[in-house]
């Protein structure tokens, strides 16, 4: 699908979220307390903006639910036509490609003895890729890793896939069960309503409170609501724009405020709202700005980017930042030499992605949707 059929403000949301998560897991692996940055800027500064990547994965889930119900509303007019057949297709050639491709290279990675890229349970117990692969594919990792940690260094990251998938394959069901929007409406308001009460009722627990499938659906339903109001209501421009700053300042607000494992009850709620805020009238806006001399074009360019590119490096990334990690391990390396290999691992997160997503992704999703559609599907924005 060409990019002036794109969303400029959603992908510059979704690049935002994805640089976020990167920024997260980089100082995961490397702290960043003895480099420039902290220096500069304090370290309470810099911790306080890289120990809230899941929020960003919050982002991601509103982005999938508004893009998911906009784009049904657009092929099929109304969501009680949604065609399960060719819904479940469309997802299925966009998401197995890279997720197929993924799991290959980490059991080729592990099997080649790279230790990092091996099953390590933070329990103890042994884990075969077999059950791996097989929780992957059948969207229950994020169950696994509740049982056993973070296992696998760079497969953890398919615990969101597994909500998202859960969702995913409900999605036509539900449209076809409940047919009226404003029934749907209605149980998607439930779910909200229950993400909180979720979390709060696994407070104590990490894996209760940000991997489980109620303590995310809340943000996919947000985004689901979102499209329906979005449909329905026209926003005047000047009133859209002030609604966003107003979002945006809240949700800087919130995720400066303290980590995730403390604000995360009634956070993550509030990190989806906004979100969704973003998303109102997004899918109407003019066309981007296309004058290279304006600085508007430089400003939004490289976010747009990465959030074109949010699906592949989501997946990828930890398999750039599980090489560095191999040759330069985190215990020898100090200062700013952290900072060198941080700019090394964005660039090769982003090279990867790209050369994934066009000479793997891409084609794969094209044919797919050719041969298995079996019918023209209808305009929609890119849901990627």
């Amino acid at each position: 699908m060409s990019n002036n059929r794109r969303s400029q403000q959603i992908d510059i949301t979704r690049g935002i979220a994805i640089l976020v998560v990167l920024f997260h897991h980089f100082n995961i692996a490397y702290p960043l307390r003895d480099t420039w940055l902290a220096s500069t800027f304090g370290w309470d500064a810099v911790r306080a903006v890289a120990r809230n990547g899941n929020y960003g994965v919050t982002a991601f889930f509103v982005v999938s639910g508004f893009l998911i119900t906009s784009n049904a509303l657009r092929r099929w007019s109304s969501l009680r036509n949604v065609d399960a057949r060719t819904f479940y297709t469309l997802r299925a050639a966009r998401i197995l490609p890279c997720l197929v491709l993924l799991l290959v290279t980490v059991n080729l990675l592990a099997f080649a003895g790279i230790e990092i890229f091996q099953n390590r349970p933070e329990n103890g117990d042994m884990l075969s890729f077999w059950l791996v692969n097989f929780a992957s594919l059948t969207f229950w990792m994020n169950v696994l890793i509740a049982h056993h940690g973070w296992f696998n260094y760079a497969l953890g990251v398919l615990w969101s896939l597994s909500v998202e998938e859960v969702f995913y394959l409900s999605f036509p069901l539900l449209c076809l069960l409940l047919r009226r929007e404003k029934a749907l409406f209605v149980f998607w308001t439930l779910i909200v309503i229950v993400g909180p009460l979720y979390r709060f009722a696994h407070r104590g627990d990490e894996a209760g409170f940000l991997y489980a499938y109620f303590a995310s659906f809340d943000g996919i339903a947000i985004g689901c609501c979102a499209a329906l109001l979005d449909a329905r209501i026209v926003l005047q421009r000047s009133h859209a724009y002030l609604l966003r700053l107003v979002a945006l300042v809240g949700m800087v607000a919130l995720y400066l405020s303290g980590p995730i494992g403390e604000t995360h009850v009634f956070g993550v709620t509030a990190m989806a709202l906004g979100t969704a805020v973003l998303m109102l009238g997004s899918l109407d806006e003019p066309a981007a700005v296309r004058n290279r001399l304006d600085p508007r074009v430089w400003a939004a360019a490289l976010p747009a980017w990465f959030g074109r590119h949010s699906y592949e490096l989501y997946l990828f990334h930890l398999i750039a930042l599980g090489a560095l990690r191999t040759v330069y391990p985190p215990h020898q390396t100090a200062g700013n030499d952290k900072l060198v290999l941080m700019a090394l691992f964005f660039a090769l997160a982003a090279v990867l992605a790209a050369a994934i997503a066009r000479f793997y992704a891409e084609p794969l999703n094209r044919y797919f949707r050719r041969r298995l559609a079996g019918r023209p599907v209808g305009s929609a924005v890119r849901a990627g």
